[in-house]
């Protein structure tokens, strides 16, 4: 596939859904940044993802933080042609136990709350902000978010992940249309599952780790995302699961439409 998108950064890239996405990318020959709050972690990870991948420590709920990891960024790329806004904490961060004996909402901590929500919503509200008038300014862009499934955003005992997907959902339709006709375009992304990462406890039984997705399920999606095949692709919200009956439907219009 023809890669339009080179220059690519990734927030929470040092694990789970964010190392597999970048992965991918750097396997198709992207220049790929990938963000977390320890330097040490974040460019040991970079290493060994190889040439063509960096790490920087950025805090994506600080400005300063974002400011000074895009300035390096900007240094080593050029600039930015694809956001990819994954940093996010889980529910285990607030109930270790959160899968055998999920908790009300009334008895998660505030700082608990403002952990998950802070680093997912405020998160990539911040670093979009911060990025995307550098893509305006510039020849475009492309703003991916990654959500979850709309169970997730409504299941028991999961205040404050799942309103915190339902809130980027919210926040990328606006941006969407907030940037219709901009050349910057804004998609969403979800694996379609629970997904083996350090999200789920280490203590859930085998017969539910064994129906977990594996991470590499982001891999063709955000491949795609970057060509030069979805350079008009806008506000579409895509799932990692069906992506190929989804690509095949997209083509299929696509095509429709040019006869």
């Amino acid at each position: 596939m023809d890669i339009a998108a080179k220059r690519i950064l990734i927030t929470g890239g040092t694990s789970g859904l964010g190392l597999a996405m970048a992965r991918a990318l750097v396997g198709v020959g992207c220049q790929v940044a990938i963000t977390g709050r320890y330097l040490e972690s974040v460019v040991q990870v970079a290493n060994s993802l190889g040439e063509g991948a960096i790490g920087v420590a950025m805090d994506v709920r600080d400005e300063v933080s974002i400011t000074a990891g895009l300035e390096l960024i900007n240094s080593e790329f050029g600039s930015i042609d694809m956001l990819v806004n994954n940093a996010g904490l889980g529910m285990v961060s607030v109930n270790p136990k959160f899968m055998s004996n999920p908790e009300p909402f009334y008895r998660v901590s505030k700082d608990g709350f403002e952990g998950v929500f802070d680093t997912k919503v405020l998160g990539t509200f911040l670093v979009s902000k911060a990025v995307v008038p550098q893509m305006l300014n510039g020849s475009g862009g492309r703003v991916v978010i990654i959500s979850m499934n709309t169970q997730t955003m409504e299941r028991k005992g999961f205040i404050p992940y799942g309103p915190s997907g339902a809130a980027v959902e919210a926040m990328g339709r606006v941006m969407a249309a907030d940037l219709a006709g901009s050349g910057v375009t804004v998609n969403l992304l979800l694996p379609g599952g629970a997904s083996a990462t350090s999200m789920i406890p280490p203590d859930v039984p085998d017969a539910i780790r064994s129906q977990l997705l594996s991470p590499e399920v982001m891999a063709d999606p955000i491949v795609f995302l970057a060509s030069y095949e979805a350079s008009d692709l806008h506000d579409q919200r895509i799932v990692a699961t069906s992506f190929e009956e989804w690509l095949t439907n997209f083509r299929k219009s696509r095509d429709q439409q040019n006869l």
